[in-house]
């Protein structure tokens, strides 16, 4: 009777979600994909033809201002760039002073994470909590390497939220709304909730940081960006669906790319032809991201992507097939035992009154 009940429960979501997504884009639809598909590319081109390190910072930060919001104003950029000056702040402290003290800075680093989802939780500020955490995780993990210059690190985190800045300004310029957006709906939470969904994502965002660093995954940019964004949904319940979603857009997003090889071959060196295909891949997964109502799903995944890909593996001359082949492995292994840790969070923290969430949101 239980399995029936759970099940008839995900057939009634299913029809639900099903009737919800709109049939096609609308106008202010169409203009948010040219936004995306625009800003992803213009930082992918300009941090190529400037020769600058990094690359996954200035195809992804467009990506996520001008997909995670669909709209810019003024809260908005405040929120962006300030959470930039100060991760550089947070970055280099901690860093800096408790890097010989791994116990210490990884209580520093759950409490920094923990701040970031209690914003989150509490809704107005979302935007600087999700970009600090997502931009954080990188900071941290690549800034504790011996190898990995401090200053250019942070340097070219800075440049790239600049950047983010500027050609988003230029994207709604070119590509604006054809009617105004209506906002979205705020409803109050209850402080176990606000409680529960901030030790969840602090814990596990912090895990992941020990997991990294303990294995020595400097390689696997994908896959630990993977274990972030699934903690945006704030909730066991949410992750589980976005995990699924964010596993099928990163296998389409390699697959594409692997065809984007394919259709290039060897004529990867004509800089225009691998600007065309990259940009029609931006269209196809920002057009499947709009029309799952934003958040981190299938599109998003597939954005991500094809932006880690070109921006941190692919030069004009470069070749992506084991890039891609490990970037998908590394992500699902990541994600499954992302689940597997917010599953044993989620029962723990239900058992305490104070960070059980309300019916309704178990």
């Amino acid at each position: 009777m239980a399995f029936n009940k759970r099940l008839e429960r995900k057939r009634a979501v299913a029809i639900e979600t099903t009737a919800q997504r709109p049939a096609g884009l609308t106008e202010n639809g169409l203009r948010q994909c040219l936004r995306i598909a625009g800003g992803g590319s213009l930082g992918f081109i300009i941090s190529q033809l400037m020769g600058w390190n990094y690359g996954v910072f200035f195809t992804v930060f467009p990506m996520f201002l001008l997909g995670m919001v669909p709209i810019l104003n003024g809260h908005i950029v405040r929120q962006f760039l300030a959470n930039v000056s100060i991760n550089v702040l947070e970055v280099s402290l901690v860093v800096g002073l408790l890097k010989h003290m791994p116990v210490v800075m990884t209580l520093v680093v759950l409490a920094i994470f923990s701040f970031r989802f209690y914003l989150m939780a509490k809704g107005p500020l979302f935007l600087f909590g999700a970009n600090g955490v997502l931009t954080l995780s990188i900071l941290l993990h690549f800034a504790s390497y011996p190898s990995v210059d401090l200053s250019d690190l942070l340097a070219s985190n800075m440049v790239a939220s600049g950047l983010a800045v500027l050609i988003a300004m230029l994207m709604h310029t070119l590509f604006p709304d054809v009617e105004p957006r209506n906002p979205p709906p705020r409803g109050a939470k209850p402080a176990a909730q606000i409680r529960h969904e901030t030790l969840m994502g602090g814990i596990t965002a912090t895990l992941s940081f020990v997991v990294f660093q303990v294995f020595d995954l400097q390689g696997s940019l994908s896959a630990q960006m993977a274990t972030i964004l699934v903690l945006f949904s704030l909730g066991y319940g949410g992750a589980k669906v976005s995990a699924g979603k964010r596993a099928v857009g990163t296998l389409l997003g390699c697959n594409l790319a692997l065809a984007m090889q394919l259709v290039l071959y060897t004529q990867s060196h004509h800089f225009l032809l691998v600007m065309l295909l990259y940009w029609l891949g931006l269209m196809l997964f920002a057009r499947e991201h709009i029309l799952e109502g934003g958040g981190s799903g299938i599109g998003f995944g597939g954005l991500t992507t094809l932006g880690i890909l070109f921006g941190q593996s692919l030069g004009p001359q470069q070749d992506l097939v084991y890039s891609a082949l490990y970037r998908f492995s590394s992500m699902s292994v990541a994600l499954l035992v992302t689940l597997l840790v917010m599953a044993c969070l989620h029962f723990i923290l239900n058992r305490f009154a104070p960070t059980r969430l309300p019916s309704a949101a178990a």
